[in-house]
């Protein structure tokens, strides 16, 4: 059965990692696709690409699918995303907030530009989307979905990545004022909270052995995610199999959020 069929999503920042993952996924799962990137026009053509073989795999017919290129930063550009998707679909059911970047520097070294980018495109691109989406979904009737691309470190402090940090722990509470302020509308908010996950974003850990082993060794189950594991999450929070669940963040962190130093017991008297 495909979860998705008639469904018309729109990923931010899918042309790598978690959020082509995410748009391949849903492609899978019946859903029409369109693809938001920033820069790097290549990349969200190849995923376009696997989008739509992906889409003629799982229905054999009438898939559509769009590149579409704005700064989820900007507010202007946020609106023409939405117009130029809505009058290429029709509608727009699902939104995910995936555009995410970071940068480390130790907190007393954080130069307010850097800071302002995080910030930027991390919360106030999410909060931009949401709000088109939700007035989009509010002229028409059906309700819709929204979907955060949050973090464990919305509730994990991360020492040199303060921006990043404060990013996802505002939205959180993104996620959960929107979910109550809109549930009797049918529009349905939750958040997925990643831990390591094996994309681009993570290279310089990925490639060099001793830091990958180190990060794993964090990890209750002992090893990072894959991109299709998180988009996995993103698939069936967006589906009906989710229809009663709202202003929820799911961590999918391989038991990162479950305080993974405390495997072995060490307090006092144990």
């Amino acid at each position: 059965m495909l979860r998705l069929e008639g469904k018309n999503a729109l990923i931010t920042g899918a042309s790598t990692g978690i959020g082509k993952a995410i748009a391949v996924r849903f492609a899978q799962e019946g859903a029409n696709v369109a693809i938001n990137f920033r820069s790097g026009p290549e990349e969200a053509a190849t995923t376009q690409v696997q989008v739509h073989e992906a889409c003629l795999v799982a229905r054999n017919h009438g898939c559509r699918d769009l590149i579409v290129q704005a700064d989820i930063s900007k507010e202007d550009q946020v609106q023409e995303m939405f117009q130029k998707v809505v009058a290429d679909l029709g509608r727009v059911d699902i939104l995910v907030n995936n555009a995410g970047v970071q940068k480390p520097s130790p907190s007393h070294e954080i130069d307010i530009i850097d800071f302002d980018r995080v910030m930027n495109v991390n919360l106030r691109g999410a909060f931009l989307c949401s709000r088109e989406a939700i007035r989009h979904f509010l002229s028409r009737e059906g309700g819709g979905v929204i979907l955060n691309n949050s973090s464990v470190h919305e509730i994990i402090p991360k020492p040199k990545y303060l921006p990043y940090s404060i990013s996802k722990g505002g939205m959180e509470n993104l996620t959960k004022s929107l979910a109550l302020e809109y549930a009797a509308q049918g529009i349905r908010v939750n958040a997925v909270g990643p831990g390591a996950v094996v994309t681009p974003i993570n290279k310089a850990w990925i490639d060099n052995p001793k830091a990958k082993s180190d990060v794993e060794a964090h990890i209750p189950m002992g090893r990072a995610a894959s991109p299709e594991e998180i988009a996995s999450v993103f698939a069936f929070l967006a589906s009906d199999d989710a229809s009663y669940i709202t202003g929820q963040t799911i961590f999918a962190c391989g038991g990162l959020t479950l305080y993974p130093e405390f495997r072995v017991a060490w307090s006092s008297g144990e």
